[in-house]
């Protein structure tokens, strides 16, 4: 009979380390899901998470798209919001002072509609102080090549990475669709354009239908999928990229438990981002994080880095 584990007596190590960073835990918000930071603040201890991880930023601000822009669906929801965002310059004047005060790495999610667009708002990111390292979101239409996501043509995604690299100092981690035939293509085309990480997923294209009117349930039309439906897909791409590059991988995708989380990290993940549940319960990221802990101590593990890719199939 296998021998059963003895619980650990001692205080299990979350930290994680990828990429130049060095985080306390691998919990993070998944971008678009916890606003700037501050609005979390009454519901936990900022200073627990892994990271903080900013709504999307663009050069100027951004009105996002017309209401309604979330549907419910079963077992997650549809979004459509249009990366509604305040601008890099009002981030740093008016929300990044906050997250200063903070004992948690900053990382800002970021994006364009054009290479022009992308270029600038590396540069522009590069000036501003208190900020570990930038998530590149490479979901968004090419306005000027006839609307082509750029994340899902490995030759443009390694165009727009490469751009991006040079204007930064600070660490590039890329965030990748879920929306192609093999996301190990595009993952290889921005670790050799010059990731130093990347995470995935971000969310499926749905279409959610208001079966009276006839009409979609969003403005928008179709709208990212998000939530628990999600994961066993995000947990299966996270680790064929795994097998695939040689980069750290975040796993994001429908967590909503330190068991979700932990599918990820086994599957090879170094670090998890948690979305769709901030919604749930504003404080559940801290819960995932005790979930980790007490796992670790009930399998006598005495570091979580010892679970990172030990799926064996």
């Amino acid at each position: 009979m296998p021998q059963s584990k003895s619980p650990s007596a001692e205080t299990p190590d979350l930290s994680v380390g990828f990429a130049g960073l060095r985080l306390k835990n691998p919990v993070m918000p998944a971008s678009g899901t916890f606003g700037y930071g501050e609005e979390y603040s009454p519901y936990m201890d900022l200073n627990r998470l892994g990271a903080i991880v900013t709504k999307g930023l663009s050069l100027r601000p951004k009105a996002g798209n017309p209401t309604p822009r979330i549907a419910e669906t079963k077992g997650g929801m549809l979004n459509a919001i249009g990366l509604q965002n305040v601008g890099m310059d009002v981030f740093a004047e008016q929300k990044l002072p906050f997250l200063k005060e903070v004992q948690t790495p900053v990382i800002v999610n970021f994006f364009g509609n054009s290479l022009e667009e992308y270029g600038m708002a590396a540069q522009r990111l590069s000036q501003i102080d208190g900020i570990a390292a930038v998530e590149l979101n490479i979901s968004c239409p090419n306005v000027k090549q006839g609307g082509i996501v750029f994340g899902t043509d490995p030759g443009a995604a390694a165009e727009v990475v490469g751009l991006v690299r040079r204007h930064l100092n600070v660490p590039l981690i890329v965030k990748l669709t879920p929306n192609v035939t093999d996301i190990t293509v595009i993952a290889r085309a921005v670790e050799e354009a010059g990731a130093d990480a990347i995470s995935c997923i971000n969310t499926l294209t749905g279409l959610a239908v208001d079966i009276r009117r006839r009409t979609p349930r969003l403005a928008n039309g179709t709208g990212g999928l998000s939530g628990p439906v999600l994961r066993p897909l995000a947990v299966r791409m996270v680790y064929q990229v795994v097998q695939a590059v040689s980069l750290p991988v975040i796993g994001v995708g429908g967590i909503m438990t330190a068991e979700d989380a932990l599918e990820f990290l086994i599957a090879g993940a170094q670090a998890v981002q948690v979305g769709t549940a901030n919604f749930v319960d504003p404080a559940a990221m801290i819960t995932i994080i005790d979930g980790l802990q007490q796992f670790c101590q009930e399998e006598g593990v005495s570091h979580i880095t010892d679970l990172i890719g030990s799926l064996h199939c």
